[in-house]
C-alpha cells in the first residue's frame, strides 16, 4: 500500500486575486452604500415648521364640540391579504398598485362617512416603493378640500437595503387634515433609539403640531398626531412617551387645550386589555403607564373592538376567533376637554391592519 502523502494543490493565484478581488468590490460597495445613506440621511434634530396644504374653512370657539378620527393607514398596503417580516411574516412588498389604488379608496370612503372635523393619520406614503410610489398625502389633501393638510416626514430613506428583496425607498410620515385653519404648524423631532449605521435606514419619530385660535379665547387648540416606536427594546417608547407627557403637560399649564392621539404602539394602563392577550413570539406591544399623567388627563380607547391585528400571516382567509388583535390607538385629552364619546369603527382589516378611532368632545369655557 502506497502512505505517500499527497500534497494540497495550491490554489491559482488567478484564482484567488479574482476571489479577494470579489471580496474588496463587495466590501467598497457596502462601504460607499452606507457613506452614501449616512450622506443623505434624514434626521432634523430640532423643531422644524410645517407649511400647510389648503385651508381649514371652519371658525372654532372654547365651548364647541367636534369629532377627532385617529387612523394608522398602513401606506395603503396592509389589507386583509397582507402579512409583513417584521411582525413574523414572510412579505416585504404586501400589495401591488391596484390593490394600493383599492385600498386608498375605501379609506377614503370611510373618512367621508365619519365627517370628523380632524383626521390623524399614521403611515401615510408620498413617494415609496411599498406603494407603487402612489402620493398618498396629496391623494388625501386633495379629496378634503375644505380641510387643511399638514404633513411630518417619519421615514424618509433612498433605499432601505433589508430584508431580500429589500423595502427600498420609503418617504412617509404623518398626516393632519383639519377643518380648522391652524396659524401654526411644526415637526417635533421624538428620541431614535437605534445608533449607526442601523439609525440611518430607520424611522425617525415625531410629533406633528397644529396649533388652531378659538375665536372667543386668548389660548389655543394644539392637535398632535403620533406615531411612537414599534421594534424597539423598550427603550425608545419610554423616551418617546417622557417627552410626549412632558410636551402635553407644558400646552395644558399655558392655558391650552390639548388633544393628542394617533398610534402608540402602547396600550393604556387605565384600559382593560384583558380580551386581546399576547401571543409568545409574536410582535409584543408596549404599556404606556396613564399614571405619568397628572390628575384630570384622560387616556381614551375603545376596548370593545381592537385596534389592529397581527400581521403574521394575511387576514383574509385565517381563523378569526383565534388570532393576535391588539389595542394601540387611542387619544390623550387634557382635563379642560370633556370626552363625550369614543368608538373604534370595526372595518374586519379589510384594507388596513388598524381600524380608526373617533373621539367626540367638547371644549370646556
Amino acid at each position: 500500500m502506497d502512505h505517500t502523502i499527497k500534497k494540497k494543490k495550491p490554489i491559482p493565484l488567478k484564482i484567488l486575486i479574482g476571489v479577494l478581488t470579489a471580496v474588496g468590490i463587495i466590501l467598497l460597495v457596502a462601504v460607499v452604500f452606507i457613506a452614501y445613506l449616512s450622506i443623505t440621511e434624514y434626521y432634523p434634530k430640532e423643531q422644524t415648521e410645517v407649511l400647510p396644504v389648503g385651508k381649514g374653512t371652519n371658525h372654532l370657539n372654547a365651548g364647541d364640540s367636534f369629532t377627532v378620527m385617529s387612523w394608522n393607514i398602513g401606506y395603503g398596503a396592509l389589507g386583509d391579504n397582507a402579512d409583513f417580516f417584521m411582525d413574523g411574516g414572510k412579505s416585504v412588498k404586501t400589495a401591488d398598485s391596484a390593490r394600493v389604488e383599492e385600498n386608498m379608496k375605501a379609506i377614503m370612503s370611510e373618512i367621508d362617512s365619519v365627517q370628523a372635523d380632524a383626521i390623524f393619520l399614521q403611515e401615510t406614503d408620498r413617494d415609496s416603493d411599498r406603494s407603487s410610489h402612489l402620493n398618498e398625502a396629496q391623494l388625501l389633501s386633495s379629496h378634503l378640500p375644505n380641510h387643511e393638510s399638514t404633513f411630518a416626514s417619519n421615514f424618509k430613506v433612498p433605499f432601505v437595503p433589508y430584508p431580500l428583496p429589500p423595502i427600498g425607498k420609503v418617504d412617509s410620515g404623518i398626516q393632519i387634515l383639519s377643518a380648522f385653519p391652524a396659524y401654526e404648524s411644526y415637526r417635533v423631532p421624538l428620541p431614535c433609539p437605534f445608533s449607526w449605521p442601523v439609525r440611518v435606514a430607520n424611522l425617525k419619530r415625531c410629533l406633528l403640531v397644529n396649533r388652531i385660535h378659538l375665536d372667543n379665547s386668548d389660548h389655543d387648540l394644539v392637535l398632535v398626531n403620533l406615531h411612537l416606536e414599534a421594534y424597539d427594546s423598550g427603550e425608545g417608547k419610554i423616551e418617546q412617551t417622557k417627552q410626549l407627557v412632558d410636551f402635553l403637560e407644558n400646552e395644558y399649564a399655558a392655558g391650552n387645550y390639548v388633544i393628542a392621539g394617533g398610534d402608540f404602539n402602547q396600550s393604556f394602563s387605565n384600559i382593560d386589555t384583558s380580551k386581546y392577550p399576547l401571543t409568545e413570539g409574536l410582535w409584543q406591544c408596549g404599556e404606556l403607564d396613564t399614571s405619568v399623567f397628572k390628575s384630570g388627563w384622560q387616556c381614551v380607547m375603545d376596548n370593545s373592538v381592537p385596534t389592529c391585528r397581527s400581521l403574521d400571516k394575511p387576514y383574509v382567509d385565517a381563523d378569526k376567533s383565534n388570532f393576535q388583535y391588539y389595542l394601540i390607538d387611542g387619544f390623550i385629552v387634557s382635563p379642560n376637554v370633556t370626552v363625550n364619546a369614543v368608538r373604534t369603527k370595526d372595518l374586519g382589516f379589510k384594507n388596513t391592519d388598524h381600524n380608526p378611532v373617533v373621539i367626540r368632545v367638547t371644549l370646556e369655557e
